[in-house]
């Protein structure tokens, strides 16, 4: 008894699966998340280690080189790179992909700790992080107040941040602006010198004075009292009285009489804004396994709950950025070009079926295999985000292929006048190895995929698993629920033109028997003039080839989109103080909100930059604006990288001397697209390069904001030592460096404390003393004799201005320069580049790598082209298994390239880029067009055994297969037509999958429907003439 025989006379047992199935998918879909991607971290370690007042050179001596050295031992390397820079060190490890990384950070923090002892003193320990999206803040919000503003940031930072950071998936939050009060001890050093002290002695009194001591305990006959030490500071007049030294009996010497005691504001690091008003900046970041939109929710309350509590203050939030809106758009987008699919297919069915019966009978294989991806996405942990409502949206022409395939023959035998329950079981029986066959070449497609080892894995394992859970389901629905129900419901089908809707059909139905008429006698025709027919299908080839070198099309990994958000980077000189910088990037907002299409401007000011991967630390002339448009229908058409160049050339002509940089912002958090590496042993020979190819870069259209990563960096006073002359006058370098750091950058160890708040307590040089440069050849330093002496007696200060950075890669000196791909593929341009390198080559000794997402780019389409590969072996081998031949799946692997033709014309006429999902699509045609020649080889094959010669079976084949050619293709081409026509959010990257499949598919039903019979009948005629020949 088969599946179809035993659903149709045991019903029940389906109807408890189906049941079943239907009930796990309902709760697994509850209980799915939502999210935006999948998780796609990089196979990447990140080892930071700060190592304070130290310049480029020294850090990349004393701490890169042996870290580098100690990593390059680690498995599955694949190069590793490093950045060293005044203050720090960062080394990035880059693994091949299907690295454990887990396993990597423990083995490269075993290797780290092995060395650690030859390490210089003074360095921070080595901090190893994975580079991920998460990186990235999910929610940049400005938060405002009346209260004064030293007030509101202690509320900000003792009461409300701990408030925010106890909330479910909260990783981090970084501060940006406000103003923190801190207690200031300005030391004037006429006095110190005149009481003969050294800086460092008043610091160590006041440390010494705050200090709190835990002196034991105190036994009595009932109980214990621990004896504890108050010396914390509470109020400005303790820490003035604090005595520094007793020169002589009877004589103190206290903090006021050597320094004067300011109850101020700390130095202000970072400013931030909201569309001019300034306030305090909240960067969220979110736990690597959190969901960002539960995550945003739980903000979005506790801000609404604070808001009330403080409404006395005026205390409110103003989200700035959030990514669950974008999640949230792009989520129901999907959702509603799921739902048009299902409607247009719908369409489709009422029309070639001819009832509203037999359509839901068709349509029930949706819901039915939909719920099995449902329940497969709950066992794997996936999320419902846009890989895999983009795959279940895809396939709902897919999953009625089957049963439209078998309901169409049952229809055809009902209307010979069979029973239903005969018409189930022989018209299901009689095609089912046809549907079979699609459904395991479908499956057999994505099978390679689930396997690549590549950037973007995880995208495609989501949307694979899906792909092949839903179709292999509704295979199973088409051989048990689809026969049933017709059982139940079919039967035969009489138009009637007593309706508007029956004359329709039988319109309908003389037009599809009027095309099978024309059809036939074009395929016979052909048939007679094979050679006229493979020379137009040559033609339309080598057509296609010529459209593809005109550059209609660009390349490019994953498509930015037009999510109307930018963000635009500022760069001062070097030497640009924090307030110069905030007066002048208050003009550049200024100058961007009175731009009618601009919505909102987020200012961080000098605060830390928010890419991935950054160092999380700022710089005083730097400041970034992440700038949000209006939404598309309110800009009058402007598109956000076009605004964005017309900008950037006005911001230059209104703002000299300002380096501007601009981003768009994605769907996918990235780095400059365009990423070239040069290294080599040779410095100046690599320098020289590296600026003939910046120059070049520079002229290719489309690359923007091209920039290299050596360049001059801050201006420094270098103290060079006379050690001799130090000797001489009792001085060391430990004493001589720790005044000098004291005197200028100051120390803030000791602490205020204040109704249960610590506020720092900071101990420098009045600002008088250290205003100008001379004033650091004026410090002066304590002798052991109680002499002074200034640092010009043993040191000269100069001026530099030495590279900001030390860059290395695979351990050999590197410099890297980038470039933003504006208003043109990365691809694109990057072809243009490797062009001018085959013209020129590079010098002997320097070596150019590609980075960011060239190098993904190259690894994505290289796996991606392999298991291209793979995909057509193995549908070519499920055939040969199939059909027990190795030489008819050769006559429908033929269906295959012709989709080709549609499937570039569609890209190229819709003006799409060759991308990550345009190869998607490409590999999902290789299953679907083979359908076409399936359902004729199949049917050929048939009435071959029935007796009739070839030559007459390969059309009758064609003609009979031409209506369920024609239903399939039409539901897979209506169902796809909402994602190619999308605008919403992440439309960019649904349209051009979108295109490709309709346009392969179309080209592949004209062109396969005289392809395939041609190369049949050339096949068995050569089969024949063989046979003859043998047989003499």
């Amino acid at each position: 008894m088969s599946i179809t025989e035993l659903a149709i006379k045991r019903p029940s047992l389906i109807i408890v699966i189906f049941g079943v199935l239907l009930l796990g998918g309902v709760v697994a879909f509850k209980g799915l998340g939502v999210e935006l991607m999948p998780d796609f971290n990089q196979p990447v370690i990140t080892v930071r280690t700060m190592y304070p007042g130290a310049a480029p050179e020294e850090v990349a001596n004393t701490v890169t080189r042996p870290v580098e050295d100690a990593l390059s031992s680690l498995e599955h390397v694949d190069f590793i790179s490093s950045r060293s820079l005044a203050n720090a060190s960062i080394i990035i490890v880059n693994f091949k992909y299907g690295a454990n990384l887990d396993l990597a950070m423990q083995d490269a923090q075993r290797q780290i700790d092995n060395i650690r002892k030859d390490l210089p003193d003074g360095m921070q320990p080595p901090v190893m992080t994975k580079v991920s999206p998460n990186d990235l803040p999910i929610m940049s919000v400005t938060a405002l107040s009346n209260l004064p503003a030293p007030q509101f940031y202690q509320m900000m930072h003792d009461e409300l941040l701990p408030r925010f950071q106890q909330l479910k998936g909260v990783a981090e939050i970084t501060l940006l602006g406000g103003e923190q009060r801190e207690v200031q001890v300005q030391v004037d050093q006429a006095k110190l010198m005149h009481y003969r002290l050294p800086l460092p002695r008043v610091t160590e009194a006041i440390l010494r004075a705050g200090k709190e001591v835990p002196a034991g305990n105190v036994r009595t006959e009932r109980d214990k009292i621990t004896v504890k030490l108050a010396g914390k500071i509470h109020t400005v007049q303790e820490l003035e009285n604090v005595v520094v030294a007793m020169p002589a009996p009877g004589t103190v010497v206290r903090v006021k009489d050597v320094a004067t005691v300011v109850d101020g504001i700390a130095d202000i690091s970072s400013v931030n804004r909201y569309n001019g008003e300034e306030g305090i900046g909240l960067l969220v970041k979110k736990q690597g396994d959190a969901n960002a939109v539960e995550v945003s929710s739980a903000l979005r309350e506790e801000f609404i709950r604070i808001e009330q509590e403080q409404k006395a203050s005026g205390m409110r939030f103003v989200l700035a950025d959030d990514s669950s809106d974008i999640t949230i758009e792009a989520v129901n987008g999907v959702l509603f070009d799921l739902g048009l699919a299902v409607l247009l297919v719908s369409f489709i069915m009422l029309i070639f079926l001819h009832s509203l019966r037999n359509s839901l009978i068709v349509l029930v294989a949706i819901p039915a295999s939909l719920v099995s991806a449902f329940l497969a996405m709950g066992l794997f942990g996936y999320t419902l985000n846009l890989m895999t409502l983009l795959a279940m949206s895809l396939i709902i022409g897919i999953l009625v292929d089957d049963s439209i395939v078998i309901l169409e023959n049952i229809q055809r035998y009902l209307d010979k006048g069979h029973d239903k329950v005969t018409a189930a079981i022989e018209g299901r029986a009689e095609i089912g190895f046809s549907a079979l066959s699609i459904t395991l070449v479908d499956v057999v497609v994505f099978l390679p995929i689930i396997f690549v080892q590549v950037f973007v894995a995880d995208l495609l394992k989501q949307f694979s698993v899906v792909v092949v859970v839903s179709t292999l389901m509704s295979l199973f629905v088409s051989f048990t629920l689809t026969p049933w129900l017709a059982s139940r419901m079919g039967k035969k089908s009489e138009l009637k033109p007593t309706n508007l809707y029956g004359r329709m059909l039988i319109r309908f139905e003389r037009g599809v028997e009027d095309l099978s008429d024309w059809y036939e006698g074009a395929l016979r025709w052909v048939l007679r003039h094979k050679l006229v027919f493979m020379g137009i299908i040559l033609a339309l080839f080598a057509a296609t080839g010529i459209m593809m070198t005109q550059g209609i099309m660009g390349k490019e990994l994953i498509a930015t989109g037009d999510q109307g958000k930018f963000m635009l980077a500022l760069e001062f000189d070097k030497s640009t103080a924090l307030k110069e910088n905030n007066l002048r990037a208050l003009a550049v907002e200024n100058y961007l909100l009175s731009e009618p299409v601009v919505s909102s401007v987020f200012s961080n000011v000098g605060g830390p930059s928010t890419g991935i991967g950054s160092m999380g630390v700022g710089a005083e002339n730097k400041t970034e604006l992440t700038v949000s448009l209006l939404p598309k229908d309110e800009r009058g058409g402007i598109r956000t990288d076009a605004f964005m160049q017309d900008v950037r050339q006005a911001l230059q002509d209104s703002f000299p001397g300002i380096d501007f940089t601009m981003s768009a912002i994605g769907l996918i958090p990235r780095t400059a697209p365009v990423e070239i590496t040069l290294s080599g042993a040779d410095q100046d020979l690599l320098m020289r390069t590296a600026n003939a190819m910046k120059d070049t870069l520079i002229g290719i259209p489309g690359a923007n904001n091209v920039r290299m990563s050596i360049e001059a960096g801050s201006p420094e006073l270098q103290v060079e030592l006379d050690r001799d002359r130090m000797a001489n006058l009792g001085l060391d370098v430990a004493v001589v460096g720790a005044t000098l750091r004291n005197a200028l950058a100051g120390n803030d160890d000791a602490k205020l404390f204040e109704k249960g708040t610590e506020y720092p307590i900071r101990i420098r040089l009045d600002d008088l003393d250290r205003r100008h440069e001379q004033d650091v050849d004026k410090i002066r330093f304590i002798r052991p004799d109680g002499s002074s002496v200034r640092l010009d007696q043993f040191a000269s200060v100069v001026r530099q201005e030495p590279h900001a950075m030390v860059e290395r890669m695979d351990r050999q000196n590197a410099v890297t320069i980038t470039a933003d791909a504006l208003g043109r593929g990365s691809g694109t341009v990057a072809d243009e580049m490797v062009a001018y390198v085959k013209e020129h080559p590079l010098p002997a000794g320097i070596h150019m790598a590609w980075g960011s997402d060239i190098k993904r780019q190259n690894d994505s389409f290289g796996a991606l082209g392999g298991a291209l590969l793979i995909s057509f072996i193995l549908v070519y081998l499920i055939m040969v298994a199939l059909y027990d031949s190795f030489l008819y799946p050769f006559v429908v692997l033929f269906s295959i390239p012709v989709a080709i033709i549609g499937a570039f014309l569609a890209l190229n006429l819709s003006m799409s880029t060759l991308s990550l999902f345009t190869l998607l699509g490409m590999i999902m045609l290789l299953g679907l067009v083979s359908k076409n020649a399936i359902l004729i080889v199949d049917r050929a094959s048939q009435l071959k055994a029935q007796g009739k010669h070839f030559s007459e079976a390969v059309v009758e084949a064609g003609r009979t297969r031409l209506r369920p050619i024609m239903m399939t293709t039409f539901a897979m081409v209506f169902g796809m037509l909402p994602i190619a026509l999308a605008t919403g959010t992440a439309s960019e990257w649904k349209n051009g999958l979108g295109w490709a499949l309709i346009g392969g598919l179309t080209s592949s039903m004209i062109l396969t429907v005289f392809l395939v019979p041609v190369v049949y009948y050339a096949v068995d005629a050569v089969k024949e003439r063989w046979t003859k020949r043998t047989a003499k």
